[in-house]
């Protein structure tokens, strides 16, 4: 299983920028897509995570009501939408999947190579 995640870049205080990522490959099924986000000298966190089909979703504190994730079951994309953004948002966004091949219950955890966002004041 293979990510590539698309969209970020530079918005201004305020503004809105888009996340994508797509997961490709046969034979597995997704247990959950989400986002990490890594800023200058910090530990990777948890941005946002979508679940059972994305019925389920989860958000990190400093994020809920301003950032959305959403997922495309079938074409296995997920996409995060970033309201409001703070100059505190800029960081490099990972995308990350957890998934398992068809009829086993081992999870296995891939992530993606990581998109620039950065956010001017």
């Amino acid at each position: 299983v293979q990510l590539q995640a698309s969209g970020g870049g530079l918005a201004q205080a305020g503004g809105f920028l888009r996340l994508s990522c797509a997961a490709s490959g046969s034979g597995f099924t997704i247990n959950a897509m989400g986002w990490y986000r890594q800023a200058p000298g910090k530990q990777r966190e948890l941005v946002a995570q979508i679940s059972n089909g994305g019925i389920v979703t989860n958000y990190a504190d400093y994020v809920q009501g301003r950032f959305f994730i959403s997922m495309d079951y079938a074409k296995k994309t997920v996409d995060l939408q970033m309201h409001s953004l703070k100059p505190d948002d800029t960081a490099v966004y990972f995308c990350v999947i957890r998934w398992r091949y068809y009829g086993r219950t081992f999870e296995r955890e891939n992530w993606g190579q990581g998109t620039l966002v950065t956010v001017s004041s």
